[in-house]
C-alpha cells in the first residue's frame, strides 16, 4: 500500500478511504487530516459513485487525535475552533448522499469512534475494541459522539458507556445494535464490498433520496452537535483532570481525577 497518510481508491462505481498511519494506530494529526478531506471531496464530485467505504490499514480502525502530534495546539485559533478544526474531516462524512460504510477493521476510540457512528453501516472486528473514552480522560465528549450514540443504541446504553467511557468489544457492539456485524479481522472489508456492492446494484437516485429522508426523520444533525461538543470540550482540556488523563494515558497508567 501507498506510504500516504490516507489512500483513496475507487473501484467501478464503489469507493474505499484507508487510513494508512498503522504505527500509530491511525491517529488523527495535522498530516492526516487535510488528506481525509480531499478523500471526501473527491467523493462528493464523483457523481457516478454509489457507496463509500472507509477502514484503516494494519489493526486498528482509528484511535482518534494523535496527542503528541501537536494537532490541537494552534495558537491563531480559538480552541473550540481548533477542535473543530480537528474534526471537521471526519464531519464531511455526513454531507455524502450515498451511503457509507465504516470497515472497522480494528479498534476505534475517541474520534475515530465518532468516525464509524457518522457512518450509515458499521461492520466491527469480533474482539476489537470500540467505544467512547473521552471520560476517562478527563474530557468532554467530542466529534458529535453524545448526540450520536443514543440515537444508534438508545439512551440508557449511550449514558452508561459516556459516563464510564467503557469499551466494549466488537461482538458487544454487534449485540446492540451498535455494529451490524461482528466478524474475523480479514473479514471485515470483504463483508463491506459485499454490502457496498449489494447497495450499488439498487437505483441510486433512490437510494440516496431514501437516505435523506432517514435523516430528515430523526433530525440526524451531527455537526450542530459538534460545534456545541468543541465549546464543552475546550474548557474540559484547560482542566488539571485533563492533564491528567491525557498523561495517564500516554504513560499506561491510570489517572487520579481530583475534579479540578
Amino acid at each position: 500500500m501507498s506510504d500516504a497518510p490516507i489512500v483513496f481508491e475507487i473501484r467501478g462505481n464503489i469507493a474505499q478511504i484507508t487510513l494508512n498511519r498503522p504505527d500509530n494506530r491511525n491517529s488523527m494529526n495535522e498530516e492526516t487530516m487535510p488528506a481525509f478531506r480531499d478523500a471526501i471531496s473527491q467523493a462528493k464530485k464523483n457523481r457516478d459513485l454509489r457507496c463509500l467505504i472507509i477502514t484503516g490499514s494494519g489493526n486498528t480502525f482509528c484511535s482518534g487525535a494523535d496527542f503528541k502530534s501537536g494537532l490541537l495546539d494552534a495558537k491563531d485559533r480559538l480552541p473550540h475552533q481548533i477542535l473543530m478544526d480537528a474534526y471537521g474531516p471526519f464531519l464531511a462524512v455526513d454531507e455524502l448522499e450515498m451511503p457509507t460504510i465504516a470497515a472497522m477493521n480494528g479498534h476505534a476510540i475517541g474520534g475515530g469512534f465518532g468516525l464509524a457512528l457518522i457512518c450509515d453501516i458499521r461492520i466491527a472486528s469480533r474482539r476489537s475494541k470500540y467505544g467512547a473514552n473521552f471520560a476517562r480522560l478527563g474530557l468532554h465528549s467530542g466529534m458529535a459522539v453524545a448526540y450520536m450514540l443514543p440515537l444508534i443504541v438508545g439512551l440508557p446504553l449511550a449514558n452508561e458507556l459516556l459516563f464510564t467511557g467503557r469499551l466494549i468489544t466488537g461482538e458487544k457492539a454487534a449485540e446492540i445494535g451498535l455494529a451490524n456485524y461482528a466478524l474475523e479481522p480479514d473479514q471485515v472489508v470483504r463483508k463491506a464490498w459485499e454490502l457496498a456492492e449489494e447497495i450499488a446494484a439498487s437505483a441510486p437516485v433512490a437510494v440516496k433520496m431514501i437516505k435523506r429522508a432517514i435523516h430528515r426523520g430523526i433530525r440526524w444533525d451531527p455537526r450542530n452537535s459538534a460545534e456545541i461538543d468543541s465549546l464543552y470540550q475546550s474548557r474540559t482540556f484547560e482542566m488539571e483532570d485533563a492533564k491528567e488523563g491525557i498523561s495517564a494515558l500516554l504513560e499506561s497508567r491510570k489517572p487520579v481525577f481530583t475534579g479540578r
